[in-house]
C-alpha cells in the first residue's frame, strides 16, 4: 500500500504541477530507475518500460470511464500525448507515433506477451496477506471493472464485476456527500491521510499536457 501511495504522489507532480515541476518529477523517476539499473547490474530493457505506458495509458482511460462516462477519440489521444510525452522525457524507445499505432501495439502486447505465472500467483498471494480476505476480494472486483478482456481471461475474472451496482451507487452518493463515507469503509484507515490528500486537488486542465 505504501508502495502504492508513493507511485500515486509521483503521478501527481507530473499531472498536477507547473510544467517545469512535472518535468522534474519525470527526470527523477529516470533517475531511480537508473540507480535499480546500476544496482542490479542490467539494463532494464526497453519493451519492459513501453509494457508499463501502456498500461498507464490503457487503465488511465478505463478507470475515467468506470467511474464518469466514455470518453471520445479525441480525449483519448489527449491521454495518450500526455503519457507519451512522459516516456520520451524519459527516453523510452519505440514508442508509438499516435493513438492508432498504440491501439495497435497495446493488442499485439496483450495477446503475445503476458501469461499467468508463479510470480503472478504470488504477487495475488501478498494482495491477500497485506489486504485481508475482504478488501482483497473488493480488489479483484475492481480490477475485474477495468481489466482488458484477455486479462480478466488469464487471471479468470468474471466478465461483470460485482462491483458494478456499487459503481452506480457511488455515483449517486457523490451528489449527497457520501462518497467519502463509502470510501473509508473499505480502505484501511492507516492511509486516510494520503487518500484525503488525493481530495485536495481541484483542477481542470493538465498543465503537463503542454509540454
Amino acid at each position: 500500500m505504501g508502495r502504492l501511495f508513493s507511485t500515486v504522489e509521483y503521478g501527481r507532480k507530473i499531472i498536477f504541477s507547473e510544467k517545469e515541476a512535472a518535468l522534474r518529477a519525470i527526470d527523477s523517476i529516470a533517475a531511480i530507475h537508473s540507480a535499480v539499473e546500476k544496482k542490479r547490474g542490467a539494463k532494464i530493457p526497453e519493451w519492459a518500460y513501453r509494457d508499463v505506458l501502456f498500461l498507464l495509458i490503457d487503465y488511465s482511460i478505463r478507470s475515467y470511464e468506470v467511474l464518469e462516462r466514455e470518453l471520445i477519440l479525441a480525449e483519448k489521444e489527449e491521454v495518450f500525448d500526455v503519457f507519451n510525452r512522459l516516456g520520451t522525457r524519459m527516453g523510452i524507445k519505440g514508442l508509438p507515433e499516435n493513438y492508432r499505432a498504440y491501439e495497435i501495439m497495446r493488442e499485439e502486447h496483450l495477446e503475445q506477451d503476458l501469461e499467468y505465472s508463479k510470480l503472478t500467483k504470488d504477487l495475488y498471494k501478498q494482495y491477500r496477506k497485506h489486504l485481508g480476505p475482504m478488501r482483497f476480494q473488493i480488489l479483484k472486483e475492481a480490477q475485474t471493472l477495468v481489466s482488458p478482456p484477455r486479462v480478466r481471461e488469464l487471471l479468470n475474472f468474471r466478465k461483470v464485476s460485482l462491483l458494478s451496482p456499487v459503481i452506480v451507487v457511488y455515483k449517486l452518493s457523490r451528489f449527497i456527500k457520501l462518497n467519502y463515507i463509502m470510501r473509508d469503509i473499505f480502505l484501511p484507515s492507516e492511509y486516510k491521510k494520503e487518500i484525503r490528500e488525493l481530495d485536495s486537488i481541484q483542477i481542470n486542465k493538465c498543465p503537463y499536457s503542454n509540454v
